[in-house]
């Protein structure tokens, strides 16, 4: 690793783990698992291998919403998949997703098991699935699964841009910082235009596009990701704040951000997920009293 501002690049790059960076040892320039481990199986037809991160939250929001709906079948198992630890480079999990990131999803309940990765296609395909939070018109539709794709475009310069070189980077570098900020920003006003004239982002029905966005720009307008928010002056979006607040007070949404969380209160705090008891009974706070 290097903090020169002046770095030539090799002719021929060579990967070196230790570089410094928090991630170091989660990433890696090549697929396919580095040991061999099983992955558990709970009793209902949806088994989530999953961590709260934003693309995490994603899918556990749109299970709890499908579960306030009342579709049973949406019930579902959460294990934690602590990435921190490589759980992502087991063979099992990289049997369902061999990108080894998560959310991955294995649906139980067809004649043969359907893996399903990538939080994006998760969303539509439970949302096809349960025919709910997807609109049925065609230009509806269209301009759901628009938002939905901005957003699996979009995020990368949030996470992986800004959000890595603001906080995580060893090395702060005022280039790739100013460079993200104003990648960010741009995006912010994006939505907070689209959202003056729209109550949601697919107008006024809530949809999996509002739950693929919210994780990501809701979540960094109040300041849950990053610590950002008066660097980016997100309090100056006003719309997208009040899409923000509004989407964060769904009991579902409140539910969902819990589920594999292992940061924050410990009431908050929910590793797994097997019954909806378990958010009475099996949040951190309650398992340390015991």
């Amino acid at each position: 690793m290097t903090d020169k501002t002046d770095y030539t690049p090799p002719k021929v790059w060579k990967w070196e783990t230790e570089n410094g960076g928090e991630f170091a040892k989660t990433n890696r320039p090549i697929a396919g698992p580095t040991h061999d481990k099983i992955l558990p199986v709970g009793k209902h037809p949806l088994q989530l291998y999953s961590l709260g991160t934003p693309n995490g939250v994603k899918v556990t929001i749109m299970l709890e919403e499908l579960l306030a709906l009342g579709h049973a079948g949406a019930e579902y198992d959460a294990h934690l998949i602590r990435i921190g630890d490589g759980d992502q480079f087991g063979s099992g999990f990289v049997d369902i997703n061999p990108n080894s990131k998560i959310p991955a999803l294995m649906d139980r309940s067809t004649a043969k098991p359907t893996r399903v990765f990538e939080s994006g296609s998760i969303l539509l395909y439970l949302a096809e699935k349960f025919e709910a939070f997807l609109p049925t018109d065609h230009a509806q539709r269209t301009e759901c699964l628009s938002w939905l794709f901005w957003q699996m475009g979009s995020a990368p310069y949030l996470g992986g841009g800004f959000g890595h070189f603001y906080v995580y980077a060893p090395v702060k570098i005022e280039y790739c910082i100013d460079r993200f900020t104003m990648e960010v920003k741009r995006q912010l006003d994006v939505m907070d235009r689209h959202l003056a004239d729209n109550q949601y982002m697919c107008g006024d029905t809530y949809t999996i596009a509002d739950i693929a966005i919210w994780p990501w720009y809701g979540a960094l307008v109040q300041d849950i990701v990053y610590g950002a928010s008066e660097f980016l002056d997100t309090a100056s979006y006003k719309h997208v704040n009040r899409w923000a607040d509004q989407i964060a007070e769904r009991k579902a949404v409140k539910r969902g951000r819990m589920v594999n969380r292992t940061s924050g209160p410990l009431d908050e705090q929910l590793h797994e997920r097997h019954d909806a008891s378990d958010f009475e009974n099996k949040t951190q706070d309650k398992l340390a009293a015991v």
